[in-house]
């Protein structure tokens, strides 16, 4: 009887960032914007490279299945957190919460795995430009996709189940605005030290993994680079990567900061607000940050609206 009392919750309550009704509004008004803006950014940089012959390579090939992953990632969180605003009714069925965290762990794990394969193909574009063409194949970039993917899902299976397995009592206030792992650890009356142990194996590994070999590509990509004797040589190299560095750096910060600190340090209200910028920002700048700043994503946009003569390749 005890433990069917414990794990009879039905259903939880997203509390969201705020319960001021004046303030849900502004939320509501900011996040249907940042939405519809990230969709457009992320859809038109997939459009362009499925439409543009000269985008049609390994890297580009890449940022498109990047984009997929981002509006794949925002769509998971951001829907659901327009409705509850909208209609103020916060709930989310116990299924639903856990589908929703397996979809959130499978594409940010996926993101992770494919700013790896990026700076891998960064590493081949400037360290082997001679094998580029068989380093990164079509066969190849395909079997690096669905890697990226499997260990999406991977990482996903296990975390979801081995939350999802725990016992939870009466409380079922979800103090943050989407079901992630964190907030709904502090909900369970049962021991999680088991699942803490496992999140931290399971995302920890992937992201020691997938920071550890980025920082070996670009320290390899560095030194190709000093090696160049001229100055345009070196600056054109290092600038067809700072993008890319640029999105890593905000994606594992907050991502590490979040799943990789023991449970002692953690506050739901922190937590809250660290995620903020890897669930609604980074989807939002990332088009903006490695595409609509390319002299050929631009050079593409301007040939799809007709203006191919004020833009040469």
């Amino acid at each position: 009887m005890e433990r069917e009392n414990q794990t009879s919750l039905k259903e939880f309550i997203l509390l969201g960032l705020a319960e001021d009704p004046q303030v849900q509004i502004l939320l509501f008004a900011a996040r249907l914007l940042i939405y519809l803006l990230t969709l457009a950014g992320n859809l038109t940089i997939i459009g362009l490279i499925q439409t543009d012959p000269h985008l049609r390579t390994p890297m580009y090939f890449l940022l498109s299945n990047l984009s997929f992953t981002e509006v794949c990632y925002i769509t998971t969180t951001m829907p659901k957190m327009l409705r509850d605003l909208l209609s103020g009714d916060k709930t989310i069925s116990f299924a639903g919460c856990a589908l929703q965290m397996y979809v959130f762990l499978t594409t940010v794990a996926t993101e992770g795995a494919l700013l790896l394969v990026m700076a891998y193909d960064r590493y081949a574009a400037i360290c082997h430009p001679l094998h580029y063409t068989l380093l990164m194949s079509q066969s190849a970039c395909m079997w690096l996709l669905a890697t990226s993917w499997a260990i999406g899902n991977i990482n996903a299976i296990v975390n979801t189940a081995s939350v999802f397995t725990l016992d939870f009592c009466d409380s079922n206030e979800i103090v943050h605005f989407f079901c992630d792992i964190p907030p709904i650890l502090h909900l369970s009356c049962s021991d999680t030290s088991f699942t803490e142990l496992v999140t931290f194996i399971t995302s920890g590994s992937i992201m020691i993994t997938t920071v550890s070999f980025i920082v070996l590509s670009y320290v390899l990509i560095i030194s190709s680079a000093l090696k160049i004797r001229t100055a345009k040589g070196r600056i054109k190299t290092f600038s067809t990567c700072s993008s890319h560095l640029t999105v890593v750096s905000i994606f594992y910060s907050t991502a590490i900061f979040t799943y990789m600190r023991p449970s002692s340090t953690h506050s739901v209200e922190q937590d809250r607000l660290i995620a903020v910028p890897y669930t609604i920002i980074t989807p939002l700048l990332n088009p903006l940050i490695y595409s609509f700043k390319n002299k050929e994503m631009q050079a593409a946009l301007l040939n799809l609206l007709g203006k191919k003569e004020h833009c040469p390749r």
